[in-house]
């Protein structure tokens, strides 16, 4: 569902032909060694392919060209070993379309004190050949990633690994197929949005199908096909004993598979890896998809409830991000809070999907009636949230641009059972404060749906909206009122004056 096996990054190293063969052939060398290394660490997830040393106009611009081609490039690593004239890069920065990481390094950790001479200094120059390089960038506004410090540091190679799982997660976007099963709930605004604008600015695409597309699926499932995924069920989830053969509500874990399994064939055969639903478009489905959509999400695709695509793109673009990665990442609302007056937190859930990747143990797996959708009572997976720090966040178009909005918060142990609430829960501390999130979320525009991710930190969303060119909000420890209001006033300057250059 996630392969990233073929996908890799391109490691490019400026230079220029003044400095002669010998440190050209050092420079090459040095090169080969940076990208050797970086291969060898566990914090980059994809293959970093060393490309010969750009000298001239013409060989950036090829190199350029190439990336931009090759399917499996999804991104650029740039480092100026030594003095590169900027100008050189411009007609290739010009067209470039993957992502850059600027690597400020050197080869050499420290200075031979007792050895270091002029030719040393003419190899190692990447101290002002990399302020050249990002001038130009800078001149060219072009967003990059910028990593500094020596290529052997751990710190680098985490830098580096979460760019590229940026990277993998835009290059996901750049091909996704969203379903949208169904249309938005009725009356409802912040899961609307311009999707021709989504498919310019992102890549992905967003079409509609009804719930007959995935009737004529059902209808195809044998009964072997069944048995085996109850089967499942019945060894990867704890079974209320009414779900058990002869329970009285096994039909409903029946019809449940069936879905599940025509949904699947669905997506698979569309090549969709999001979608959405709404319980107000279920045609003669029997029951609002629970435990299919929280097994799908389970198995890396994007899910947003009520129609919201941007955040289905976006579960499965953090999906993408966080493969291989400690905790999960689901489909989230904010739902309902706990008020004290010592400290206030926010009651995460929904009304079934909520993927089992971010529960706390083995899922419970149930047969509730929903009280809303007129459909019969839904299975699902009950269960809790691990604790511990993750971030909320909310793709919103709000009007003349999209909006990246991201709240870091601490998920806590709930303050006693709940024995009478049928779904999927988590408790959460919103930084800095409740009061301060809530108004800086509200004043956003932020929707109630969000991608909820205990991988995935600020870093990578950072980097994210720097690569889509899109606005980015942060709400955090630091967060104030009065500065977040200057922030959203000065972005609305920015983005309407600058909009045709992003």
């Amino acid at each position: 569902m996630i392969d990233i096996a073929k996908k890799e990054i391109w490691y490019v190293t400026g230079s220029q032909h003044l400095y002669g063969e010998e440190t050209l052939r050092q420079v090459a060398s040095n090169s080969q060694q940076i990208v050797k290394g970086l291969n060898a660490s566990s914090h980059i997830p994809v293959s970093i392919v060393f490309k010969p040393t750009v000298k001239t106009p013409d060989e950036i611009t090829n190199v350029c060209q190439e990336a931009n081609a090759e399917k499996n490039c999804i991104g650029i690593i740039t480092w100026m070993h030594t003095f590169s004239p900027a100008k050189m890069w411009i007609r290739g920065l010009s067209i470039l379309n993957k992502p850059i990481c600027h690597l400020h390094t050197q080869f050499n950790a420290e200075i031979p004190w007792a050895t270091i001479d002029m030719d040393f200094m003419n190899l190692n120059q990447s101290a002002h050949g990399d302020r050249e390089f990002g001038f130009i960038m800078s001149r060219m506004r072009i967003k990059r990633k910028i990593v500094v410090g020596h290529w052997e540091s751990e710190n680098v190679h985490k830098k580096i690994g979460n760019w590229s799982r940026v990277v993998l997660g835009w290059d996901e976007l750049q091909n996704l197929k969203v379903a949208r099963i169904g249309d938005n709930m009725r009356e409802v605004a912040v899961t609307e949005g311009d999707k021709v604008e989504a498919q310019i600015r992102f890549g992905f695409s967003v079409n509609g199908y009804d719930s007959s597309d995935i009737i004529k699926h059902l209808h195809k499932v044998t009964d072997k096909e069944l048995n085996d995924l109850l089967a499942v069920y019945e060894t990867s989830y704890r079974l209320t004993p009414s779900l058990l053969k002869g329970g009285a509500q096994r039909q409903s874990l029946v019809d449940a598979a069936k879905i599940e399994l025509g949904l699947r064939a669905f997506l698979e055969e569309g090549g969709f890896k999001a979608f959405t639903d709404t319980f107000e478009n279920l045609g003669n489905l029997k029951q609002l998809p629970g435990i299919a959509t929280q097994r799908l999400m389970a198995d890396g695709y994007g899910f947003g409830g009520e129609g919201d695509w941007k955040t289905a793109a976006m579960v499965r673009a953090l999906k993408v991000m966080n493969y291989g990665l400690e905790g999960g990442t689901s489909f989230m609302e904010d739902y309902t809070y706990h008020f004290t007056p010592e400290k206030s937190f926010v009651l995460g859930s929904h009304m079934l999907e909520i993927c089992p990747s971010i529960s706390d143990g083995k899922p419970s797996c149930e047969v509730h009636p929903l009280g809303i959708g007129g459909k019969e009572d839904p299975a699902r997976l009950v269960f809790n949230v691990g604790s511990g720090k993750a971030i909320n966040v909310s793709l919103v178009d709000v009007g003349n641009r999209f909006r990246l909005l991201v709240n870091e918060v601490e998920a806590i142990k709930p303050m006693a059972n709940l024995p009478k609430l049928p779904v999927a829960r988590v408790l959460w501390d919103a930084k800095p404060n409740l009061e301060v999130a809530a108004t800086a979320w509200i004043l956003a525009g932020g929707a109630h749906h969000t991608v909820y991710s205990q991988a995935i930190t600020t870093e990578f969303m950072e980097d994210f909206a720097d690569i889509a060119g899109i606005e980015l909000l942060v709400i955090d420890d630091k967060t104030s009122i009065r500065d977040f209001k200057d922030k959203i006033n000065a972005n609305e300057a920015y983005y309407n004056m600058f909009q045709h250059r992003l």
